[in-house]
């Protein structure tokens, strides 16, 4: 990551993987063969307040899969 605010980021990205391991959202299996890997990718949102400056940052994982 090259954002200037990359420390910011950390927090809201450790976060979403914590809630995801607590809400069970997945499971670690081995992959079987012929079978394809749906990859994920963050999606980052900066939160602005009514002066326009940075309020929060926030960060979610999503699958990449496609059908």
């Amino acid at each position: 990551m090259e954002d200037p605010n990359k420390e910011e980021w950390l927090k809201p990205m450790n976060l979403e993987i914590e809630s995801m391991y607590s809400n069970l959202v997945w499971e670690l299996v081995d992959l079987p063969d012929g079978v394809k890997l749906i990859r994920c990718k963050w999606i980052y949102k900066r939160k602005r307040g009514v002066d326009g400056k940075v309020e929060t940052f926030k960060a979610r994982l999503v699958a990449k899969g496609y059908t």
